[in-house]
């Protein structure tokens, strides 16, 4: 298949850019179907602004070196006393991790 420039318009400036043969042979050997829409200068100034909008979406890793709070409670089952790393509220039952998992083991059961 022999590929010749094309001119195309660019969607957000309105101004004209060659579509090369050389583009066109890579967009045709990655299976790019469709022909690019904006010019090189709008795509870079695009792929920028998408790059630091995932930036600010990303979620920043908490600091290694923070301590993990834990509280002491009672287990609503079997009475043992045991730590959670979260604040208890005391509108729901707290449970130890071996009568949680034996709780989560009996919900699964029922489905």
């Amino acid at each position: 298949m022999s590929f010749a420039d094309k001119t195309l318009t660019c969607r957000d400036c309105g101004m004209d850019f060659v579509f090369t043969a050389g583009e066109q042979e890579f967009y045709a050997a990655k299976g790019f179907v469709n022909e690019p829409v904006r010019c090189p200068a709008c795509r870079k100034a695009r792929k920028s602004q998408m790059s630091e909008a995932s930036e600010r979406r990303r979620p920043t890793a908490a600091p290694a070196n923070r301590e993990r709070v834990t509280y002491r409670v009672t287990c609503a089952s079997c009475g043992q006393e045991t730590t959670v790393p979260f604040v208890p509220r005391g509108t729901k039952p707290v449970y130890c991790s071996s009568c949680f998992s034996k709780m989560r083991g009996n919900q699964r059961s029922l489905f």
